[in-house]
């Protein structure tokens, strides 16, 4: 089963949102990479799914692919981020645990927005 594009676009806001306030929810708002990794992914996330062709962007200038491709990127970049910048014994879950619902919501959503689908019948 395919998630839809309305549902991805909720999905897309509050992964946005909670991207931002997780360092301060759970403790790891230390001014550091392990701060700044998900605060910059949820501002982009944020940021491009006001610009994709869906049913909650605004200005839909960004097709539905290429959204899906930068959520897949995202996810792979906050699953890395630990590692890669060396922060993994200070947290590494939320980090791991939000990339990997970015990579499988991405794999999973419909690539034709569901307006679209109904105009195509």
């Amino acid at each position: 089963m395919r998630i839809p594009t309305r549902v991805h676009g909720v999905l897309d806001y509050l992964m946005g949102a909670l991207l931002i306030a997780a360092p301060w929810l759970l403790g790891f708002a230390t001014g550091g990479p392990e701060q700044w990794v998900p605060i910059g992914a949820g501002a982009g996330a944020l940021l491009y799914s006001l610009f994709t062709d869906y049913e909650l962007g605004v200005a839909k200038r960004i097709q539905l692919p290429l959204h899906l491709l930068l959520d897949g990127i995202a996810g792979v970049v906050l699953i890395a981020s630990p590692w890669v910048l060396g922060f993994d014994e200070k947290v590494w879950i939320p980090h791991v645990a939000a990339g990997a619902l970015e990579v499988v919501t991405a794999f999973f959503t419909n690539t034709i927005p569901s307006y679209e689908r109904r105009r195509a019948r």
